[in-house]
């Protein structure tokens, strides 16, 4: 596979490193039936036509990220008690969740940055993998369990992509 202009990727091992304007992004793929090996600038991935599809395809976000990045919203919706966001460090604090007096915590994952304006969460990063797990985090988080999922429909709702 090309990489885009801009890109540059180092191979050692089965370690897969992809640096661009935004930064550099490693990734390990520990598969005995998957080879990759660089030639003039491509990357090129032996073995089962499976492994070799999502390899590429891993490496291809990783690409995508260093140069332009990631970024999601969500918005915060409730109807029964006003929810609040607090970022201290790696954790997202969601406070009087469903009336809760203690609040609900989400780990924030690698170098993703998590900004709460109002009713508005907007998670970015330049990795697509923490991104998202940030936002599922977030979402396992403020579950609800032991009420009705019709009526309790509060929690963070995903409106831009």
């Amino acid at each position: 596979m090309k990489l885009p202009d801009g890109v540059k990727a180092s191979l050692e091992g089965q370690k897969i490193t992809v640096s661009g304007p935004k930064g550099s992004l490693s990734m390990t793929f520990s598969r005995p039936d998957a080879k990759m090996e660089m030639a003039k600038g491509e990357l090129e991935v032996l073995g089962s036509k499976e492994m070799a599809t999502t390899i590429e395809a891993h490496v291809r976000n990783m690409a995508e990220g260093v140069t332009n990045g990631y970024s999601k919203k969500l918005k915060i919706l409730y109807s029964h008690f006003p929810i609040s966001v607090e970022i201290k460090g790696k954790e997202v604090l969601v406070k009087n969740f469903l009336g809760e007096k203690q609040p609900r915590k989400a780990k924030v994952m690698g170098s993703v940055k998590v900004e709460a304006k109002g009713q508005e969460i907007t998670i970015s990063g330049i990795s697509k993998d923490d991104v998202g797990q940030t936002i599922a985090n977030l979402k396992s988080a403020t579950k609800i369990r032991n009420r009705d999922s019709r009526v309790f429909q509060d929690g963070f709702y995903l409106v831009e992509a």
